[in-house]
């Protein structure tokens, strides 16, 4: 996947401008950058739930604008980060719509749409919820069913905005670690994170973001570095191997360890 020339605004807001950036075929790539940075509406670009001003989303190098809605579909599933599910909807029936992109006048439900929706129910740990409504659930259970719903879809690239939002930190580490094994097993992933040291940890691409442009990319080592993360962030911090993996690990200076700029 590769955005050539991108523009993207909010009516007369120009949030990303004449940004150009690929994706790796089976890579699990992240995009780090602060808070309105334009992580968030590249993803949405990049899913062609937003339009660009000017520029172009490719596709396995095809305009993704010439493809029709259910061959998108059939190919990208979306996370978005605040996702709104259908009152009185339950577990299974929200999961189930992951199929929609596989279902036609001549394709009604299967049982390989119930197989991927049992696999993809245990895979984020949700079998149990089944049966209930989705309203009832707390936000971190909420999130893991979303996720359950995005790969029923079994698409081979999977776009995840913030995926481990509102989840505690055991949990927030099984999605990484589900959303690593399914790069292993050949998927391209594309998320937005929060947190350096879990971009750091899982990716094999990383893509910084900073004021709408794409200020570095590459590997985690090449990407995370003290002079990096002072111009993205403003923070003053030490990288350090990771004891357990050996990649980067940002270590904030005392005191916040935040660099006023003038």
């Amino acid at each position: 996947m590769r955005a050539e020339g991108l523009t993207l605004a909010y009516d007369k807001t120009v949030v990303v401008e004449d940004l150009t950036v690929s994706v790796p075929r089976e890579s699990f790539t992240v995009i780090i950058g602060p808070n309105g940075c334009g992580k968030s509406t590249l993803l949405r670009a990049l899913a062609r739930t937003m339009a660009p001003r000017s520029g172009r989303v490719l596709l396995d190098g095809e305009p993704i604008t010439a493809l029709r809605t259910k061959q998108v579909a059939k190919r990208i599933a979306l996370l978005p980060q605040s996702p709104i599910a259908p009152e009185a909807i339950t577990v299974g029936d929200l999961v189930a719509r992951g199929r929609y992109p596989h279902q036609g006048l001549l394709r009604q439900w299967s049982p390989a749409d119930e197989v991927a929706v049992r696999d993809a129910l245990d895979a984020t740990e949700v079998t149990s919820l089944r049966e209930r409504l989705v309203s009832e659930l707390s936000g971190g259970q909420r999130q893991r069913v979303w996720l359950a719903m995005a790969l029923a879809q079994q698409t081979d690239l999977l776009l995840l905005d913030e995926p481990t939002t509102f989840l505690d930190i055991a949990h927030q580490l099984e999605v990484m670690d589900l959303c690593a094994h399914l790069h292993e097993q050949g998927r391209t992933l594309v998320a937005v994170l929060h947190d350096i040291n879990q971009a750091a940890r899982y990716a094999t691409h990383l893509i910084a973001m900073k004021g709408g442009a794409v200020v570095a990319e590459g590997a985690p080592q090449d990407v995370i570095t003290a002079e990096r993360m002072a111009d993205v962030f403003g923070l003053a911090c030490r990288v350090v191997p990771d004891p357990e993996t050996g990649t980067p690990l940002v270590v904030p200076a005392r005191r916040g360890g935040h660099i006023r700029h003038a």
